[in-house]
């Protein structure tokens, strides 16, 4: 695709939209609408992934963090949310704007990301195990404790609230997590002419009849269109996945085996807890133990159980019998260093769930070390894995995979179960945007994902509704005329 060219340049009267993340893969979302009066960053995510991705976090910003005026987010995500404490490191001063559930997965979030980050450059100096003398953190505990102070969490619905003199924000559930919003963009003076424009951010589409979670709510048209994309080219499975979950526990229970369940801290690892509780409930599985290996899921899972608002009809009626649906009956979380260390020390049939979700750092690896190459052992992946990831070498299928600099063979048993995403597949979102067709929008991009599952939704996209519909590049600028 020709390289959108930077409008800003030819006509300083347009407003503009700026793609400086989120596009040719599923992370470092970054978005960056700029007026005549105004900067405002929708969502301020971490790269991760592939190498030449991950350098991105270590380079200066692509845009002067001084001067943007506010940041709204869509959700808690790392890949939303994890590069704010570094922005605020490089001079932003701003505002943050999000959902009161957002905002205190945000701070556990990025607590946990400083401290992982700290204890790793740390590990990293004991054992000479760095390109860098001495290893640093992209940002520390003292960056987080910053950035949250500048977090302004929203009661708003659907009227909105104004984010400066020219932007304003309205936002719809999007079912992708606690506090998951779609937003609405409104514009004003954007245009040649000074016409207002609207932008829809889809943030992360979730799916319909999920856990805790109210269903997607598609928000009314707009002008311009962001799409995600990180299921394009698929279908989610038919097949339950909580009997493809509880097959897994069966089996294990059957050989007095582990299973190692890859889940990010904050969303995922509350689907598995409510699938097994109610598996347990229901006698379809043995009891069996079941650990939660993070501080930041034992903090995560007591803000689920808190913000009732966010809650979907079931889990009301759950917890309002007095029940906490979100426990297994023989359950515990880790939250020291020392208590997850003692995990590898168990024996017999167990469920390890730890973080990170693709196993890109944290805990989880240093289970993984310990089942990768037992071929009694079970890792099982219950959601998308990135290319250039561990999670996705397992997938693939490669034979050997690197830990900490050290080589293990891939002898365990690997299971996936995709019905667990939380991302709409294809046909969901095409679903989600049926509703906009009643006034098409002027233009579609098509963000969040994989190349070929961009290329995929961009496709779909323009045989269901015939729309204008493109797949930007990093650092593409486009007019809002």
């Amino acid at each position: 695709m020709a390289r959108i060219e930077h409008a800003k340049t030819q006509n300083p009267q347009i407003a503009t939209l700026a793609f400086w993340g989120g596009v040719g893969t599923v992370t470092g979302s970054k978005y960056l609408i700029e007026t005549k009066n105004s900067k405002v960053l929708i969502d301020c995510g971490l790269f991760q992934g592939l190498k030449e991705l991950r350098d991105r976090n270590w380079q200066a910003p692509p845009f002067d963090p001084t001067t943007i005026d506010a940041v709204v987010l869509t959700h808690a995500h790392t890949d939303h949310v994890g590069y704010l404490p570094a922005l605020v490191k490089n001079g932003f001063k701003g505002m943050v704007y999000c959902t009161r559930a957002t905002g205190e997965l945000a701070r556990i979030i990025l607590e946990d990301s400083a401290e992982l980050q700290e204890e790793e450059a740390d590990w990293r100096n004991k054992k000479g195990l760095t390109e860098h003398k001495p290893a640093v953190p992209l940002y520390d505990r003292t960056d987080v404790k910053r950035t949250m102070k500048l977090f302004q969490p929203q009661k708003a619905g659907t009227e909105g609230f104004q984010v400066t003199s020219d932007i304003r924000v309205q936002w719809w559930p999007a079912g992708h997590m606690l506090g998951a919003r779609s937003l609405r963009v409104e514009v004003s003076g954007a245009g040649a002419l000074g016409q207002q424009r609207s932008i829809l951010f889809s943030g992360d589409v979730g799916r319909c009849n999920q856990p805790v979670l109210r269903d997607p709510v598609t928000p009314p048209p707009a002008d311009y269109v962001l799409v995600e994309s990180t299921y394009g080219d698929r279908l989610h499975e038919d097949e339950d996945p909580r009997q493809q979950l509880a097959e897994v526990i069966k089996d294990a229970h059957e050989r007095d085996a582990p299973v190692l369940i890859p889940a990010f801290s904050v969303g995922r690892t509350q689907d598995i807890l409510y699938h097994i509780r109610e598996l347990e409930d229901a006698g379809e599985i043995p009891i069996v133990p079941v650990r939660a290996d993070s501080p930041m899921a034992a903090e995560a899972t007591q803000a689920y159980l808190k913000m009732v608002e966010e809650h979907d009809d079931d889990t009301r009626e759950i917890t309002a019998a007095r029940r906490n649906p979100l426990r297994t009956k023989s359950m515990g979380f880790s939250s020291s260093r020392e208590e997850s260390r003692r995990l590898n020390e168990e024996t017999g049939a167990r469920v390890i769930v730890s973080a990170s979700g693709m196993m890109t750092g944290g805990r989880v690896m240093h289970h993984a070390r310990q089942m990768v190459s037992n071929p009694e052992a079970t890792i099982c992946f219950v959601g998308f894995q990135a290319a250039g990831t561990t999670g996705r070498r397992i997938l693939d299928g490669e034979p050997e995979i690197k830990i900490f600099k050290e080589w293990f063979p891939v002898r365990c048993r690997i299971k996936k179960i995709g019905g667990f995403s939380a991302h709409a597949d294809y046909n969901e979102l095409l679903t989600w945007l049926a509703p906009l067709a009643r006034n098409a929008p002027r233009h579609v991009y098509i963000i969040h994902g994989e190349p070929e599952a961009a290329l995929a939704m961009q496709g779909h996209i323009t045989e269901r509704f015939g729309w204008n519909v493109t797949v930007p590049a990093y650092g593409d600028v486009i007019e809002l005329r």
